[in-house]
């Protein structure tokens, strides 16, 4: 609400370009769009009718304008992050009301004041609390009962705690099966954050690595554990999949190898129960490698396959790459091979050297082989 004050437009104007930018840069890293992205402004009706189930129930209360969830009235409260209601600090999370029942309650609806984005309601008008869209809106979608519910770690209390109490006296259901809770992505040991001016981008990292990179680095990690983001780790990341697609582009043979068609369906077994395994994707990054060292000692076509069926699932092999350019043309990169190979053959090393070390500083690496020198992009 105050950025768009501060930019002279409207909430839904402002919105709507966040969601544009994070669409694009997420698209970039192999994610797909969802199904339905349903917005609170095209769902307040059914907000309004659930926070009126809260109040018939008595579960919420009234107070001036605005509708308050009552804590005490779910015993369960606190069971996901672990906490006693009692343990609770009022304020640390949760704005603090003098005149509310009990300080840990919570807004279901939010009195607006004047110039900011409200809708009629029976109490006034007002707009949705922080927490009571995700729990219209996900049961409308997807049903009462959710088998999977994801977030970071820091909405494990109070967002994630809020849901379950709003939305099970609501149904008098279980609100969500099974929870996945990520951890931060760090710079140097410290969450990202504005005040510490530590922040950036999805698409500030693009600018120095490829989509590709921030895939493979990001999913290196097991998704509860903190990753500590560092331009060495992205630069690793680089190099590696740089060598794997570089390995990749060899042709595969045509004849069969019964053998390395077995050893590959044993890695690809083990693949599949790291990811079982509370999605430990450590433990299937050293499975994809296994193959990939499988595929430069066999050249196997089957081996080749079951690469194909891990990045079904990894996604990192066909996204964006780096852009790797030359500061040189091909002509000019095959003219200096050519006088690089006739120093060679009288013997005159020091310049054949000094040909690759001119090409290398233009991004051009040599290779030797006996068929002859071929060249890559660095």
């Amino acid at each position: 609400i105050a950025k768009a004050a501060e930019k002279g437009t409207d909430c839904r104007t402002l919105s709507g370009q966040f969601i544009d930018e994070y669409c694009r840069d997420i698209r970039r890293l192999g994610v797909d769009d969802a199904d339905i992205s349903p917005k609170v402004s095209d769902n307040i009706g059914e907000i309004i009718t659930a926070v009126s189930k809260l109040l018939e129930k008595g579960a919420a209360y009234e107070l001036d304008g605005s509708v308050y969830y009552r804590v005490g009235s779910f015993s369960s409260y606190g069971r996901l992050s672990g906490r006693n209601t009692g343990d609770l600090k009022p304020g640390a999370r949760v704005e603090v009301d003098k005149e509310k029942e009990n300080p840990l309650d919570f807004a279901v609806w939010k009195k607006s004041s004047d110039g900011e984005p409200g809708w009629d309601s029976p109490w006034g008008n007002g707009r949705p609390g922080w927490h009571i869209e995700c729990s219209v809106m996900s049961a409308k979608y997807l049903g009462e009962t959710l088998d999977i519910h994801g977030g970071g770690q820091d909405l494990v209390f109070p967002h994630h705690e809020n849901e379950i109490a709003q939305s099970e006296a609501i149904t008098g259901r279980p609100f969500s099966r099974f929870w996945l809770h990520n951890g931060f992505v760090t710079i140097n040991k410290e969450k990202m954050s504005k005040s510490l001016n530590n922040f950036f981008t999805l698409r500030d990292v693009y600018r120095r690595f490829s989509p590709q990179a921030v895939r493979f680095f990001l999913l290196s990690q097991h998704y509860r554990s903190p990753i500590d983001f560092s331009e060495d780790a992205l630069a690793d990341a680089e190099r590696t999949l740089e060598r794997v697609n570089r390995s990749l582009k060899e042709k595969a043979s045509a004849g069969e190898n019964n053998k390395a068609r077995k050893d590959a369906e044993k890695i690809y077994e083990n693949f599949m129960a790291a990811l079982s395994d509370d999605f430990n994707t450590s433990a299937a990054f050293a499975a994809f490698f296994a193959l990939i060292k499988l595929f430069n000692q066999t050249k196997s076509a089957a081996v080749l396959k079951k690469i194909d069926e891990m990045d079904r699932v990894l996604g990192f092999l066909k996204l964006e790459k780096k852009q790797k350019t030359a500061l040189i043309s091909e002509s000019e990169i095959q003219a200096m091979i050519e006088k690089r190979t006739e120093a060679k053959k009288a013997k005159d090393y020091a310049s054949a050297d000094g040909i690759r070390q001119e090409l290398l500083e233009k991004g051009v690496v040599i290779e030797d082989s006996p068929a002859g020198a071929k060249w890559r992009l660095k």
